[in-house]
């Protein structure tokens, strides 16, 4: 599955840029346009409505589960929410994660061993 999201990551960035980029070429930074081409249509509005609910459910989600499962470098998928969209983020967070519940277990089995014997004794 890392494949698989790293794939999906790398593409999630590379095609949405591929329309963005050009954009900002011919209009640079012009938010008026933007906000324009954005509400031209119910489509267009339609799709932006289902981006930002999108976000806002990808970067609660990543707080969540990041966590929970005591996940470190949170901030990097919530970048990448942020500069370049779901598209990125979630393949990207999904890749973290898998990374992070396939790495081994680390067993001290001295401090174990110490804390049952240490047990063993309040006992008796």
């Amino acid at each position: 599955m890392k494949y698989f999201y790293g794939v999906l990551a790398i593409l999630g960035t590379i095609l949405p840029y591929s329309q963005l980029l050009p954009w900002l070429y011919h209009y640079g930074f012009n938010l008026p346009q933007f906000f324009a081409e954005m509400s031209q249509s119910r489509m267009g509005a339609f799709a932006w409505w289902d981006v930002i609910i999108s976000i806002i459910v990808i970067i609660g989600f990543i707080i969540y589960e990041g966590k929970r499962k005591g996940m470190k470098y949170l901030w990097i998928p919530i970048i990448a929410t942020l500069t370049v969209g779901v598209s990125l983020a979630l393949p990207l967070f999904l890749l973290f994660r898998q990374m992070h519940l396939d790495k081994p277990i680390e067993v001290d089995v001295f401090n174990d061993v110490n804390s049952l014997y240490d047990q063993s004794e309040k006992k008796d």
